[in-house]
């Protein structure tokens, strides 16, 4: 009782504060976003993610030097796929010599030793846009998860570690599992976007792909008969165990910021490791603000991961993830 017990003695310093300090934050927790586009010499800015880029091969090479030596382990990888390659069975997606597969190649050419997770959807390579195979103006589930365990396989045979399914059809994890355990890839791994939300958040990601669905009659205007609606809480912990009943291995909540009640519910649900995807929007709000001089950039951004790892992620997926680690180093 005070004042006998004064809690600011453990505020005192700095030292104390770091000795008892709850949450800490290091390289091993981050997965990078790489964003993988056609050419040669090419380092495009993301307008809508100020300092973030698409690269071509040869010099996505070079930044996966330089996450490998400050300490960042794993990258998760998205392609931006050419118009002409599109098509509404998301056909490109299976070549064996597609960018998605180069890239992965890419990767563990240059640094064996960097975990590579693949995004396993099929926006990036759907004419409309969409996670699915459009038919009678619905997203159809069951035919888009045979394209997709397809895609994960391929993936698989180039190389990747883990496949990210983020596409929220029914089902997928096990049509994926099944398929990777029948050709013999018993150790790639799936890490499934388990309770992906139907976000306002995800603009400039869908700048950065070129994979925003197709403003077309009778198609779908958006993404809500799949994605999970952002009103509801309960459905999260039912989606995501049935993610691990079909072979999930890691589980994701996306976006982050808004729904960590979401994380700590999934971390005291299961005992699998829980990654939260912390998104372009999350990343470009912080940048706009900082620009305008709003924001302190530094301290609101080692806050705002501090926040989503506290909440229960054991790994985070983040733009921030280079700018934090130079930071704490």
């Amino acid at each position: 009782m005070y004042p006998h017990i004064r809690n600011r003695r453990l505020r005192h310093s700095e030292a104390i504060r770091n000795l008892v300090r709850e949450t800490h934050i290091s390289p091993n927790d981050f997965l990078v976003p790489l964003f993988v586009v056609e050419g040669k010499g090419v380092k495009e800015e993301i307008a809508s993610m100020p300092n973030y880029y698409r690269f071509s091969l040869d010099l996505l090479k070079d930044e996966v030097n330089q996450l490998w030596s400050l300490g960042l382990k794993g990258v998760l990888l998205f392609v931006k796929v050419p118009d002409n390659l599109k098509d509404n069975k998301g056909t490109e997606a299976l070549n064996a010599e597609g960018l998605m597969q180069r890239a992965i190649k890419t990767v563990k050419d240059t640094c064996p030793e960097m975990l590579v997770m693949t995004d396993v959807a099929m926006d990036p390579y759907s004419s409309y846009g969409h996670d699915g195979i459009v038919a009678n103006g619905m997203i159809v589930n069951d035919e888009t998860n045979t394209v997709l365990a397809e895609m994960a396989l391929s993936h698989a045979k180039a190389g990747a570690d883990f496949v990210a399914p983020s596409d929220m059809m029914d089902g997928r994890i096990r049509a994926i599992r099944e398929v990777l355990e029948q050709e013999g890839f018993h150790h790639t791994g799936i890490m499934s976007y388990s309770a992906k939300y139907a976000s306002a958040f995800y603009g400039p990601f869908r700048d950065a792909l070129d994979s925003a669905p197709v403003d077309l009659q009778d198609i779908p205007k958006d993404k809500q008969s799949y994605q999970m609606d952002p009103a509801n809480r309960d459905e999260a912990i039912k989606e995501t165990l049935m993610d691990i009943e079909e072979g999930a291995d890691i589980v994701m909540v996306k976006p982050g910021l808004c729904y960590l009640d979401i994380v700590r519910d999934i971390r005291n649900a299961v005992d699998v490791p829980v990654a939260v995807y912390q998104v372009s929007g999350e990343y470009a709000m912080l940048k706009a603000a900082a620009e305008k001089g709003w924001l302190d950039h530094d301290a609101v951004m080692l806050e705002q991961v501090t926040a989503i790892k506290r909440a229960g992620a054991h790994m985070i997926a983040s733009y921030f993830a280079k700018d934090v680690v130079k930071l704490i180093s």
